[in-house]
């Protein structure tokens, strides 16, 4: 009787471990598999690449590597010498066309006061003339205020707020218009992306809440989601230049999940919590309520 008892007691044990391991695997599959978490998520932001639009020598260097900046804040100069003497050519240029202009006025009102002096071919040339002589100035003043356009473009300014990074420009440096010298990271744009597998995106919505912790840093972070990327590039298929698609012969039966990216904004940063783009962080989706959407709590999977 006792050894029956000891018997049932050991099966009964037995089936419960059973039985709660199996639970608790299914559990883990659904938490790996469906609940909305990921690991893969990243601190991203807008680069700015900042490019002069006039061309020229770098006079000076206004920041330092890793300085940040507000919009509107001087970062570098070009050498302005030869833009100063295209204004004053400009404005020369402006001056003679007013002149010309003015004295072109002047005859064609004597023509018109003439009728009876002077043929109707004259008094029409005298008026073409002063036609021409409007048009030329009215060139010289867009000349003379490109030329004063370009002089206020060599100094050149932080478009953003954020912070000059891997800043590599000496004074002496020959910069074309339009070649891109400064990389300006864009405070105000900074975000969380994380890559949910799509597996995950049903239970994602715009507008959740999300909790974010980053590698090596005690806070966690809060946040929402603001949108959900449309599209991804599909590895299997490119287009050729006959227009048809040219898709992979070959099929892995083993499916990986595709990652989407997820935009999230961050609601609030503390003072003592760095953000720098580029670094790794966990994210849970959380209900609209704050409370945990998966099987398991943020606590057990960061």
């Amino acid at each position: 009787m006792t050894v029956s008892f000891r018997s049932f007691v050991r099966v009964l044990v037995t089936l419960i471990v059973v039985a709660g391991a199996v639970v608790a695997g299914v559990e883990l599959w659904r938490h790996y598999m469906d609940d909305p978490w990921t690991r893969d998520a990243k601190v991203r932001a807008d680069v700015v690449g900042v490019a002069p639009d006039v061309s020229g020598f770098v006079s000076e260097v206004l920041v330092k590597d890793n300085q940040t900046v507000k919009a509107g804040d001087i970062l570098f100069r070009i050498d302005n010498a030869r833009y100063k003497i295209a204004l004053e050519q400009a404005e020369a240029t402006v001056d003679q066309k007013l002149a010309t202009h003015e004295q072109a006025v002047r005859d064609r009102d004597r023509y018109d006061k003439l009728t009876n002096v002077v043929s109707q071919q004259q008094a029409e040339q005298a008026r073409a003339t002063e036609a021409t002589a409007a048009a030329a100035y009215r060139e010289a003043v867009a000349s003379r205020d490109l030329a004063k356009l370009n002089l206020e473009r060599t100094e050149i300014k932080a478009p953003v707020n954020g912070v000059v990074t891997n800043l590599n420009l000496q004074p002496g440096d020959y910069i074309a218009q339009g070649s891109a010298k400064v990389a300006l990271v864009d405070t105000d744009s900074l975000r969380i992306e994380g890559y949910f597998e799509e597996t995950k995106l049903s239970r994602i919505n715009v507008g959740d809440p999300v909790r974010i912790r980053l590698m090596g840093q005690s806070h966690d972070l809060k946040g929402r989601v603001v949108s959900i990327a449309a599209g991804i590039v599909d590895r299997e298929r490119s287009d050729e230049a006959g227009l048809l698609a040219n898709v992979t012969p070959t099929f892995s039966w083993v499916r990986l999940a595709q990652r989407v990216p997820v935009r999230i904004v961050l609601d609030e940063v503390p003072a003592d919590v760095k953000l720098v783009a580029g670094l790794t962080a966990t994210v849970q989706v959380m209900n609209s309520d704050g409370s945990d959407k998966g099987v398991r709590s943020f606590l057990s999977w960061r």
